[in-house]
């Protein structure tokens, strides 16, 4: 039976031809990040300066991940949320690469890496969800 996120879209995993088929449209640099648990360059990406209205969504399978009303200017320079559009939709996991110990954020749906959350963001969460904009897509609600 499907497992249905609050959003009304499956988390069942995909099936290793179905990511394989998605990473075919992916760049290096994006797959460097979602595949590798990689980082992108600070202020260089794509969507941080972004202020429409719309939803970001996980750049392989397109589950919606964060709504523009939550993103935040942190001043990391990564795009940053201050909670998930659904917490079903996002994973964590314990990070401690880089002799740091940090939480990972996956996406539910295809475990493609995003980024961080750190307890350092605004009210009313106080978290702080760094993603990377390699990561994510942007759907306009326009």
């Amino acid at each position: 039976m499907a497992t249905i996120s609050r959003t009304g879209y499956s988390l069942d995993p995909l099936s290793p031809s179905e990511r394989d088929r998605l990473a075919q449209r992916l760049t290096p640099e994006e797959r460097y990040v979602l595949f590798d648990h990689g980082t992108e360059r600070p202020f260089c990406g794509g969507l941080l300066d972004n202020k429409e209205p719309g939803v970001y969504a996980c750049r392989l399978c397109s589950l919606p991940l964060f709504e523009s009303g939550t993103k935040f200017e942190s001043g990391t320079g990564w795009p940053s949320f201050w909670q998930p559009a659904v917490n079903d939709n996002v994973a964590e996991e314990s990070d401690v690469s880089f002799f740091m110990h940090r939480t990972e954020v996956l996406c539910s749906k295809c475990d493609a890496h995003l980024g961080h959350v750190f307890t350092d963001g605004p009210k009313p969460t106080g978290l702080r969800y760094c993603m990377n904009s390699a990561a994510l897509k942007f759907v306009s609600k326009k």
